[in-house]
């Protein structure tokens, strides 16, 4: 998750969160019991109806969702749970319910969200909780805390911190052909590129290929870093000499538009990048259109994606690159450590119903539990894995039955275990990306102040950004355009914020 993803967090989540483990149907709601606001069937006797409402999808009916059912059997519990796979859709429903003081238990937010109910005062203040959800907060850490702490409260519970999946990947054939070496700075990428582009890599006797492509400007996130600027799709926060920097107002960014206006000059980039959408950047990778792209492992190396490879040219080699030092190190991009997967608040409302706040506390503690961790993650024991000692062994049935498990992981999982057992085949790839250095940014901690329209000003930074990285606009009015942006985006009062709330997460001294 930068800037541009806590603008839209609910689309976003999931896009990382479900790129990964999120596997199902693309219809715009699944539910365990109807419609959101339909009362489901009455609870068994004995036992708490908890009503839980989150994005997502590929829910089963309750019969054959065996994380409810296992869930229920050690809680004591009666597990309502609406997922919806639009974002959109998602806060629709939330606005009306919270509007109507028909509050879910169990509720998903994103950031500005969780500022705005705060304020309008119907969660749950979680700071007296502390004590008792010690499980779920030694399970998350002390840094995703902070990032549901709004004026000293503790009005949410995020998940447990993500790791960076991308990084750039090169066609290690193309450069054995064309007898290049790997790009080892910004100046060798830039003449791999280009030869990418004019000197015919894949034999077929056509200019149809080009250097470099990726989803709009984040194909440039690592030459960024290599000016020593944190950009990560968009705009980052990130300190240096303790001193607060935005990447906009980073010193070395008019340098590094320079040499992104260079590259795209030269016809080294896909000449459709700003118009990509989607995974479109990686299918023209994977058709042996473009030589290097910037994605993330996932959609690189799950096997659907290697067999499409295949298909087009056996011979295809695509390896992961690291990034090209420059004259600021070398840095893949920002890593966005207030950026989280979720963000899981409780109704005030509860106050008044402590049977029902003891079982959502109760709950939040045993999916941070190790037995209730490797339930939500893996599923039943001795059915969807086994332990060998304290190694993870997942059965055939663990791929059949478990895209939907990540549904549960209200604190999240511990991702890099995570993923080695989900993913073995993919271990070096995942490695390699984690191990990588990114510039710690911290956008996901920033509330936008009263009157800066986040979703206008990123909109406006795009189309800029664009014009100066393709010679549309001038260098020579950058600063104009920073004028304009602080003048008619009012991006000061959201530059001010941040210096306001890093201070008091103690970020800033």
């Amino acid at each position: 998750m930068n800037k541009k993803a806590s603008i839209t967090a609910f689309a976003l989540l999931v896009l990382g969160g479900t790129l990964l483990a999120g596997c199902g149907g693309a219809d715009s709601k699944s539910q365990a019991g109807g419609k959101a606001n339909e009362p489901a069937a009455p609870a068994s006797s004995g036992k708490v109806k908890l009503d839980i409402i989150e994005t997502g999808n590929g829910l089963p009916s309750p019969d054959q969702d065996v994380i409810k059912q296992e869930l229920d059997k050690a809680l004591g519990t009666d597990l309502n749970l609406t997922v919806y796979a639009s974002g959109d859709d998602y806060k629709n429903q939330l606005n009306v319910r919270m509007a109507s003081a028909n509050f879910p238990d169990l509720f998903m937010v994103d950031r500005q969200r969780l500022k705005q109910f705060s304020e309008q005062g119907p969660l749950l203040d979680l700071t007296p909780y502390l004590d008792k959800l010690k499980p779920a907060k030694d399970f998350v850490g002390e840094e995703s805390i902070k990032k549901g702490t709004l004026n000293g409260k503790i009005y949410a519970v995020a998940k447990t911190p993500q790791i960076p999946y991308s990084t750039y990947w090169i066609r290690k054939d193309w450069l054995d052909k064309l007898n290049l070496k790997m790009p080892a700075t910004i100046d060798e990428f830039y003449t791999v590129a280009k030869a990418f582009t004019e000197q015919d890599p894949d034999g077929n006797g056509k200019k149809d290929t080009f250097g470099l492509t990726g989803g709009k400007t984040a194909a440039f996130n690592t030459i960024f870093g290599a000016f020593g600027i944190a950009y990560d799709g968009g705009p980052s926060l990130y300190i240096r000499d303790n001193k607060l920097v935005n990447s906009l107002y980073d010193p070395n960014m008019k340098e590094a538009l320079a040499f992104l206006k260079k590259l795209t000059d030269s016809g080294s980039v896909d000449p459709e990048l700003m118009a990509n959408s989607g995974l479109q950047h990686q299918q023209k990778a994977i058709k042996g259109q473009a030589g290097i792209v910037y994605l993330d492992w996932p959609n690189m190396t799950k096997d659907q994606f290697v067999e499409q490879m295949k298909a087009v040219n056996p011979n295809a080699g695509w390896v992961q690159m690291e990034a090209p030092k420059g004259p600021g190190g070398r840095y893949v991009s920002a890593l966005d450590i207030g950026s989280t997967a979720g963000l899981y608040a409780i109704p005030k409302a509860l106050e008044k119903k402590p049977e029902k706040l003891n079982k959502v506390i109760e709950s939040l503690n045993y999916v941070s539990s190790r037995e209730g961790s490797l339930l939500v993650q893996y599923g039943v024991k001795g059915k969807h894995f086994n332990l060998e000692g304290n190694k993870i062994v997942p059965t055939d049935l663990l791929a059949k039955e478990g895209a939907y498990f990540w549904l549960y992981q209200f604190t999240g999982r511990p991702e890099m275990e995570y993923l080695q057992v989900k993913f073995a085949k993919q271990a070096q790839f995942m490695e390699f990306a984690n191990k990588r250095p990114h510039i710690e940014a911290y956008n996901g901690f920033i509330d936008y102040p009263n009157g800066y329209n986040a979703a206008d000003a990123g909109r406006y930074i795009e189309e800029e950004m664009a014009k100066f990285i393709y010679g549309k606009r001038p260098l020579g009015e950058y600063d104009a355009f920073l004028k304009t942006l602080e003048s008619s985006m009012n991006y000061k009062a959201y530059l001010d914020a941040a210096e306001k709330r890093l201070k008091e997460l103690g970020y800033l001294k």
